[in-house]
């Protein structure tokens, strides 16, 4: 449809009574094509920023503003950028695959902004972004021979992940086991002995009262004596 013939092509000359069909037939034709880019491009703008860009009817002077007005603007994205790659961390042994690809994310975005990362520096520098438990993993890395490219890393590390997973749910079985056995060992001691070992208190059947037997209770012997029954100690013994 030729939609983006204006931006290709220099405006021609406007038509006159002079002009011949041939001109006039190439001048609409431009003019068509401009009106349309002009107005596609303002509608992608958005509102906030739209004011802050020249208005142009010429759709090569509107995209000139365009690039003039964000010159700086790709400066502070840059150092936007820079500093959110700095500070990126994995905190977990979980989402290695996703760390990498934001980390490959911003480095491709900065290139565009011509701050060229290379990949022998981006897989040093997300190896070192990793938490403690890969450091084995990193080890292995720097004491191999060979260089791994970013896909290689990204492979690797998430079969480490795998594997860390693994070790972490092992790990928390075991402890899980030894908790509930030290709780077994616990209840084990603290179970109420037998009946056989407890020593009963003693306690007086005729006057109620603990702390004496009935065959040593004074009230009970001098009840055995008003009744005229033999001494407690020689006839009650037992």
């Amino acid at each position: 449809m030729h939609i983006d013939y204006a931006i290709q092509k220099d405006e021609p000359p406007a038509i006159t009574e002079n002009s011949i069909p041939d001109d006039v037939d190439l001048y609409e034709k431009w003019e068509r094509s401009n009106r349309l880019c002009v107005m596609f491009i303002k509608t992608k703008i958005s509102a906030g920023m739209r004011g802050s860009v020249d208005q142009h009817n010429n759709v090569k002077d509107l995209l000139k503003a365009i690039d003039e007005q964000f010159q700086s603007s790709d400066k502070a994205l840059a150092s936007t950028l820079i500093m959110e790659f700095s500070s990126l961390r994995l905190t977990n042994v979980r989402g290695v695959h996703e760390h990498i690809m934001k980390m490959r994310d911003i480095a491709a975005r900065l290139k565009i902004l011509e701050v060229d990362i290379s990949e022998t520096f981006l897989v040093h520098y997300i190896l070192n972004t990793l938490p403690q438990q890969y450091g084995p993993f990193k080890i292995s890395y720097n004491t191999h021979k060979d260089k791994w490219s970013i896909n290689e890393l990204m492979t690797m590390c998430v079969q480490e992940e795998g594997r860390l997973l693994m070790e972490l749910g092992e790990n928390a079985l075991l402890t899980i086991k030894g908790k509930n056995q030290n709780q077994a060992n616990k209840k084990g001691k603290d179970k109420i002995p037998s009946q056989g070992g407890i020593k009963k208190e003693s306690k007086c059947f005729f006057c109620k009262k603990k702390g004496h037997m009935r065959k040593d209770c004074s009230k009970f012997q001098k009840w055995l004596e008003i009744k005229g029954y033999a001494k407690p100690k020689e006839t009650y013994g037992k």
